[in-house]
């Protein structure tokens, strides 16, 4: 069973600032063999969703955004990681479903929009996300905008 906690960039210790940036590239990089800028200037106006399991190690997480930083009318959820130590353990669902109350708890007046990779499009489904438009590549992997309304 994991520990969430939801920080604002300026709440995470060093330590955790550098093992939920590791855990990025992990996976985004390394796994999916997908160099990119992840220091994006969206962290600091950010609050961050650490998944915490019984060693106090960081295994989940995501990222939750006001409206206006990635989306002009949308708060927005991303960078959704469960590292390799659980994936495959159902960790993902309890790791959005706090997400998602975060984001309404500090957003509540907007609907959440996401950019899902296609493969993964019907877990977010089961929470409530509904696909819009067409599917696009983003970092050479195809995705699909989602929104989670009202």
């Amino acid at each position: 069973m994991l520990k969430f906690h939801c920080l604002s960039f300026y709440e995470l210790t060093n330590n955790r600032l550098y093992e939920l940036l590791q855990l990025r590239q992990e996976v985004f990089v390394v796994e999916q063999n997908c160099p990119y800028l992840d220091a994006d200037d969206k962290d600091q106006e950010s609050y961050h969703i650490l998944g915490i399991d019984s060693d106090g190690k960081l295994v989940a997480y995501t990222r939750i955004m006001p409206p206006g930083l990635s989306y002009d009318k949308y708060s927005s959820i991303g960078r959704v990681i469960t590292s390799s130590a659980i994936r495959g353990k159902r960790q993902g669902v309890p790791l959005m479903q706090y997400s998602v109350e975060k984001t309404l708890e500090h957003w509540a007046d907007y609907s959440i929009k996401i950019s899902a990779q296609t493969y993964i499009v019907k877990f977010y489904n089961s929470l409530g996300f509904k696909e819009v438009g067409e599917e696009y590549l983003e970092d050479d992997l195809p995705h699909v905008a989602m929104i989670r309304g009202l």
